[in-house]
Formats: structure tokens, C-alpha cells, sequence
């Protein structure tokens, strides 16, 4: 049984996002979805609404199961059996981070192989840290994430729709 970890801070969860964990539940048995608890970022939403609003955001793909995890990324691949690391990639600036990061975790874990799915071509543009922007600018964000996301966004008072 294969096992991808695709991991991030999902704050929140977009529509590319889903996306991606789609397209990798079509070729891997099994994709978690792990959630960081504590990135270098400001976090809109706490650990368990991220973790919340990604399992209602997937619950039509029974492949992919959602986790938090706080320890380095490459040890919860291990602890979850992860052969694969799946990552998006939306331009070159994510390319150059993403081989900065397959580099050290070859290092750290040489068995992890790294998957990079190219975004969408409608998700391309698409980040969290954007659309809570354009939410908190009263813009328009349906289509780009969820509507359970779109309704958290204005529940912590981040969109002005």
C-alpha cells in the first residue's frame, strides 16, 4: 500500500488544495493530509477549525484522511508510513522552495520520495494567505475555497461579504 503525505498549514483549505489531494488519491492508496500546528505565520484559524475544515472539505474522498502533527514533517511521514511527500507547485518561486525542502529531507529521510503536482490551471494564482486577503477586502472568493471555508472566513470577521 502506497502512502503520500501532503503536508501544509491549509489556513484554510482551498479549492487548489483539493485539487491536489484529489489528483494524488487517484494514484496512491492512501493520502494524509497533515496539518502543521505551528508554522512561522500568523494563523487565522486554530489547529482543530484547520483540521475541521479540512476533513469536511475532503469527505467525498475516501483515500484521504486528514491529521495535525507538530514534530518535523519528515518523522510524521514516518510515523503515518508515507513512502511519498506530495507538494503543489503553482510557479517557479514555489519550484526553487520545494527543492530547497526535498533536498533536506532527502538528507533526513532518503526512502521519502517527493511528488510534485503542477497546480490547475484555475488554481494557479490561488494561496490561503491570498484569499484571506481578497475575504478581508470584501472580494469575492466563491470558487476558490469551500463554502464551509468561505462561511468560517466571515465568521472570524476576515471577509467583508
Amino acid at each position: 500500500m502506497t502512502v503520500a503525505l501532503y503536508p501544509g498549514s491549509f489556513d484554510p483549505i482551498t479549492n487548489g488544495h483539493i485539487d491536489i489531494a484529489t489528483r494524488a488519491a487517484k494514484l496512491f492508496d492512501k493520502v494524509v493530509i497533515g496539518i502543521f500546528s505551528t508554522p512561522e505565520k500568523r494563523l487565522t484559524f486554530t489547529l482543530e477549525e484547520r483540521v475541521a475544515l479540512a476533513k469536511q472539505a475532503v469527505a467525498h474522498l475516501p483515500r484521504v484522511k486528514v491529521m495535525p502533527y507538530s514534530n518535523i514533517t519528515v518523522d510524521f511521514a514516518r510515523e503515518v508510513g508515507a513512502q511519498v511527500l506530495v507538494r503543489g507547485l503553482r510557479m517557479s518561486a514555489d519550484y526553487e522552495r520545494e527543492f530547497e525542502m526535498a533536498m533536506l529531507n532527502r538528507k533526513l529521510y532518503p526512502e521519502l520520495e517527493l511528488v510534485c503536482f503542477m497546480a490547475s490551471q484555475d488554481y494557479q494564482f490561488l494561496s490561503s494567505s491570498l484569499m484571506k486577503e481578497v475575504a478581508s477586502l470584501g472580494g469575492d472568493i466563491n470558487g476558490l475555497v469551500p463554502r464551509h471555508v468561505a462561511a468560517a472566513l466571515r465568521e472570524k470577521g476576515v471577509s467583508k461579504m
